[in-house]
């Protein structure tokens, strides 16, 4: 993104907010080809995976693939959206929250909680992956970990609770 084009990311995030579903895939269209240079946008964008239209999920999803670790000052709101009902954002919340390693420390409650009770399978995995990306800090999760390797009911999610756990020590 060229300067003049970065001033365009503030537009662009309100353009993710418009009540018409064209104008809402543009913008996260344009926000995925930005790459990097959207990471303002990472809340906005995580919000648009629970769009009710699939482009604005799909262009929202392929953006935040293009993104690194989140910025610092929205951990708080990614773990609520990680434990909330709607499965595509809570999976690419934990996704961020893993991103950001140590820095989600604070996230570990909602973490743990996510591997022993989301709804969705993909979130259960996605919030382990995390709590080892999290690493030491997530040790109070263990108990949440241990428990998806003792049921068994999943495979993934028994191999990434055991990576987690290998990850925090302890």
């Amino acid at each position: 993104m060229s300067g003049s084009e970065s001033s365009s990311l503030p537009a662009l995030i309100a353009q993710l907010a418009s009540t018409n579903p064209d104008e809402r895939a543009e913008a996260a269209e344009l926000l995925c080809r930005a790459g990097t240079a959207a990471v303002a946008a990472t809340l906005p964008l995580v919000e648009a995976c629970g769009d009710d239209d699939s482009r604005v999920r799909e262009w929202a999803v392929a953006a935040l693939e293009e993104l690194g670790p989140p910025p610092a000052e929205i951990i708080d709101h990614l773990t609520e959206i990680a434990a909330g009902p709607e499965p595509l954002s809570a999976y690419w919340a934990a996704t961020l929250l893993g991103r950001a390693g140590r820095d989600a420390a604070a996230a570990v409650p909602a973490l743990a909680t996510c591997v022993a009770s989301a709804e969705d399978m993909a979130v259960r995995e996605r919030a382990a992956w995390a709590l080892g990306k999290i690493g030491p800090a997530a040790l109070s999760a263990r108990e949440a970990l241990q428990q998806a390797v003792a049921q068994g009911k999943d495979a993934r999610l028994a191999r990434l609770a055991t990576e987690a756990l290998a990850a925090i020590g302890g």
